[in-house]
């Protein structure tokens, strides 16, 4: 999307052609006429496009028949995002994005206004230097909107640490300072105070994860779930995404793993 609207910045009328809709799409087939590459990847797209206008067109039942029949069928499953950003998408998995750019922008004049962002002497190579680096990555799995990974509940992760932690090592030290969580439960046994702080810090990892960046963490902070309960002790933490700002709240007694039968 931001490789786009670095592309659609300033791009001249007649750069964009009738294709109003689509003036990525326009500036790709222009280039390619002039550009090998760029043809290389509007044929691509043409056929990945005709694929999805074709799996529409399929009856529901004929599709696992096809499927079933054979094991060599690559027919893409594009999302709405891959579709709407599909030439981009498409260059950048050919590992051409960086070419293209940087083809556009030694004939900017062609396609751009003079104060355009790829017709700038500085600007426009450095986009095209920056490109060079994703386009060196395999893409053989790609995260879509329908496919982001969350984090399961608290309870989950600490009944997960419990099934794999079993076999694990008892003399790993702990990475990270302890909470100074209060246990409900005091035991002297060794291996299961050891076993408590390794969950605590397993589930406390697991806030921040691949999608989310911690921005903040404070523990001992009090929620009282309903009218005639108590309030319960937590770990508060406040968590940015690329969209969003999340509020978690995890009761100090999951973080400690030793929840037990407590509601």
């Amino acid at each position: 999307g931001v490789v786009e609207a670095c592309l659609l910045h300033m791009l001249k009328r007649r750069a964009a052609g009738f294709l109003r809709t689509d003036k990525v799409a326009a500036l790709f087939t222009k280039v390619g006429k002039t550009y090998a590459i760029a043809g290389d990847v509007c044929r691509k797209v043409q056929e990945l496009q005709q694929q999805v206008e074709n799996r529409k067109n399929q009856p529901n039942g004929q599709e696992p028949l096809k499927r079933q029949g054979s094991t060599t069928s690559k027919t893409p499953v594009l999302t709405p995002q891959a579709i709407k950003h599909i030439w981009v998408r498409t260059a950048l998995i050919e590992k051409v994005l960086d070419k293209i750019v940087q083809y556009i922008v030694d004939n900017c004049s062609k396609y751009y206004e003079k104060e355009a962002l790829l017709a700038d002497p500085v600007c426009g190579p450095i986009l095209a230097s920056l490109l060079v680096g994703p386009c060196a990555l395999e893409y053989t799995k790609l995260k879509t909107a329908d496919h982001y990974w969350t984090d399961p509940s608290a309870d989950e992760l600490v009944q997960r640490h419990r099934i794999h932690g079993v076999h694990g090592r008892q003399d790993s030290p702990s990475k990270r300072p302890a909470l100074g969580i209060r246990k409900r439960h005091s035991s002297g046994s060794t291996s299961e105070d050891r076993f408590a702080a390794s969950a605590r810090e397993y589930v406390e990892s697991l806030h921040q994860n691949s999608r989310t960046h911690l921005l903040y963490g404070k523990n001992n902070v009090l929620v009282q779930p309903k009218d005639d309960l108590e309030a319960i002790p937590g770990y508060l933490s406040l968590h940015q995404s690329a969209d969003s700002l999340t509020l978690k709240w995890t009761p100090n007694q999951l973080m400690n793993g030793t929840l037990g039968d407590s509601e």
